[in-house]
């Protein structure tokens, strides 16, 4: 009988994907916050002035325009479940009741995300599928930083409809019974000029 050749010893992590449930129980022992992408935790990142300020604007321009109606606007201190990822949008709308307890917010029908370099990519990608795929996520507003324009995707039946807003449009809302101009969104920021003018 022939020897058996001894194979080296690897030493290689195998790391099992972590559950939505084990997520949950683990992220609210952090001292940061992090979404789950559906395998894993990323940690979130800090932001910018800008990103900032029109995360402001959202909440005064939206929230203000909801007052006393039953759909409300929230920022980034509260997450979403998303098909299976866990997710702190820049900004949501949700229509239905809401436990004054709760730190993680289901059904959300219009969904804000301010683009940065660092996170454009997932936003209009990964995001993008996964809000798609959340069934009472009506709208998916995502605003550029640097410049006065928005892309939006809506639903369209059974299908999912993406259009460019320029600095001149008016940001349609019909799932909240809102509609403002973009540009009241980037009041106090000094974006660069649409190369379109």
């Amino acid at each position: 009988m022939p020897a058996r050749a001894r194979l080296p010893r690897m030493n290689v992590a195998f790391h099992k994907p972590m559950s939505l449930q084990d997520f949950l129980a683990w992220e609210s022992g952090q001292a940061l916050r992090h979404e789950f992408d559906g395998t894993a935790p990323v940690a979130m990142t800090g932001g910018t002035a800008a990103h900032a300020a029109l995360q402001r604007n959202l909440a005064i321009a939206i929230g203000g325009r909801l007052r006393g109606q039953p759909c409300r606007f929230f920022g980034s201190d509260l997450k979403v479940e998303v098909a299976g990822s866990i997710r702190y949008p820049d900004g949501f709308v949700v229509c239905g009741p809401v436990d004054p307890r709760s730190t993680l917010l289901r059904e959300p029908v219009v969904v804000f995300e301010v683009l940065s370099t660092s996170t454009a990519g997932t936003d209009r990608i990964t995001k993008n599928h996964e809000y798609a795929a959340t069934p009472s996520i009506r709208r998916y507003v995502m605003l550029e930083q640097d410049r006065v324009a928005a892309t939006i995707f809506a639903r369209a039946g059974e299908d999912w409809v993406g259009h460019v807003l320029r600095a001149d449009a008016v940001l349609d809302m019909p799932e909240i019974g809102l509609s403002l101009p973009l540009a009241e969104l980037y009041e106090g920021l000094d974006p660069l000029p649409d190369p379109e003018d």
